[in-house]
């Protein structure tokens, strides 16, 4: 094997056995047919169309399945574990309520019910669907318990599970279901229509779906989904109290508002789901993701880019509609924020694939679904991540490719948190309308400093031109202003409009994208 057939552990530029097939029998047998095809073994350049019969696919889907037969026993396992679990730990003792004295949609006998049920038809819907997985060849049946995953981490949260036991329980067999499904063993029968290609989009420098990009966002997932469900468990109910190291109550504050009670479910609990996703689908798919599955793409990305977005301006507006910081929710926000320019070049490398092929001729939604093949000699220089423990700085450094720091931005992130703790150090309370100004503006200017460190997203710093001019003027008319706080306003303002002028560095090459990176 070459050193590209080894390159992050996952196959070289011909090898079809890492897109979607993860057993050891089964890329054997795809590296032995590609040996048979290219007559003495020598690897021919590739353009990305070599054609399998049905037949060596269907071949290879047998052998791949018997390699993970384990994982379908698994989820019959678990569909047992959910089905006896209303009897095993009786979801109507140790019962709470929502914190705050919130009201909910259900009553207390209607949410245990509800929990009871929904774990009962869960278990035996994964009891009925894993066993017919057993036969290869069943890809609904896969998917099916897939979505009976996802409903179990959401099931506790849409019925305000009356314990924690029972929230425990769903969320994380739904979330060893998810990734027995269509994580360990790969994608349900992509081995039958699986396409080689490059691992590297045509015309970029590195590619944006290998595992060092991805494994700095699996890392960021995880840590805000421990965020989330901490506070996830003070919303309903399951601890009396939420640790907060500088804002002390007003955690609870935010957390019991009236913002937060506008949501017919916890605001916390929905984000501990997105952060679960997020981190489960930093694992699917091969480094060639951005070609074999568009729609995993673009889903994630919709996790990441709009609803990060919605996620970061929610908090943000805390001190603004509630009057109180929090200091958990500020944390979960500062580990969504990188995510977002971490995920765009991904995004963006998708869409440009796209657009090649349908002009091409093929069809929207068949590459939406299944993917394709594209030519490329792009190489993609990322370290193998198995090396992280021996070269941590390389490897780090390969999972941030995408992203410079211009001195004008970094500053400019720092400007903004300044003008964030103006109003405090000026002593202008809290609820004071210049106050708000100072809040909103500082955060909006940290939030689009750092998002255009990622170079795919550069442009966004001119929103920072606009921020900065209205903190030079809008707080002299408005209640509550200082003079120092005024002038604070007019050279912190200025000094971030005019920061946000120059492009900086623009380190990697990204196709056509380079156009719009002004």
């Amino acid at each position: 094997m070459d050193k590209n057939d080894n390159k992050n552990g996952q196959g070289g530029h011909h090898e079809m056995g890492m897109r979607g097939v993860t057993r050891p029998m089964a890329e054997k047998e795809v590296r032995q047919h590609n040996k048979e095809m290219h007559g003495d073994g020598k690897e021919k350049e590739d353009k990305g169309d070599m054609k399998m019969s049905g037949e060596m696919r269907q071949k290879m889907l047998e052998m791949h399945h018997m390699q993970t037969l384990w994982v379908y026993w698994m989820i019959i396992l678990l569909g047992a574990w959910v089905l006896l679990s209303p009897l095993t730990f009786d979801y109507s003792v140790g019962t709470v309520e929502p914190s705050g004295g919130r009201e909910v949609w259900l009553s207390l006998e209607q949410r245990i019910q509800f929990m009871k049920w929904s774990d009962i038809i869960s278990g035996a819907l994964l009891l009925f669907f894993g066993w017919r997985g057993l036969t290869p060849n069943r890809p609904v049946s896969l998917w099916i318990c897939c979505f009976v995953g996802i409903w179990l981490t959401m099931a506790p949260l849409l019925f305000w599970s009356p314990t924690a036991v029972a929230y425990l329980n769903d969320t994380m067999v739904g979330a060893l279901i998810i990734a027995l499904t269509i994580l360990i063993p790969g994608m349900p029968n992509m081995i039958m229509y699986m396409k080689m290609g490059p691992d590297t989009p045509p015309g970029w420098s590195y590619n944006p779906s290998s595992w060092p990009q991805r494994w700095i966002m699996m890392v960021l997932g995880f840590f805000g989904w421990v965020v989330s469900r901490y506070l996830a468990a003070f919303q309903l109910g399951y601890i009396n109290t939420v640790w907060d190291p500088f804002f002390g109550e007003s955690s609870m504050q935010v957390l019991n508002s009236s913002m937060s009670h506008a949501m017919p479910v916890s605001d916390a609990g929905l984000g501990a789901i997105a952060y679960t996703f997020e981190f489960l689908m930093g694992w699917m798919g091969a480094p060639s993701r951005w070609r074999t599955m568009p729609w995993m793409v673009a889903v994630f990305g919709i996790l990441v880019i709009p609803l990060g977005f919605v996620h970061i301006f929610l908090v943000i507006s805390q001190p603004i509609l509630v009057g109180a910081w929090c200091s958990f929710c500020l944390l979960a926000a500062i580990i969504m924020l990188p995510m977002i320019p971490l995920e765009v070049d991904e995004v963006v490398a998708m869409v440009q694939f796209m657009k090649k092929k349908m002009k091409q001729g093929e069809g929207f939604w068949k590459l939406f679904w299944k993917g394709g093949t594209i030519e490329s000699d792009a190489k993609d220089e990322a370290p193998e991540l198995m090396a992280f423990p021996q070269k941590p700085g390389p490897v780090y450094s390969a999972s941030i490719w995408g992203i410079s720091f211009p001195w004008t931005l970094v500053v400019s992130v720092l400007l903004g948190a300044a003008l964030v703790a103006a109003p405090a150090f000026f002593g202008v309370g809290i609820q004071e309308t210049a106050a708000d100004v100072f809040h909103l503006c500082g955060s909006l200017i940290v939030v689009f400093a750092a998002v255009s460190m990622g170079e795919p997203m550069r442009i966004c710093r001119y929103a920072n031109i606009l921020l900065g001019l209205a903190l030079a003027v809008a707080p002299w008319f408005v209640s509550g202003n200082t003079t120092g706080l005024g002038i604070t306003g007019v050279v912190l303002g200025l000094a971030v409009a005019a920061l946000s002028l120059p492009l900086g560095p623009v380190t990697q090459r990204y196709a056509g994208w380079n156009a719009y990176i002004k």
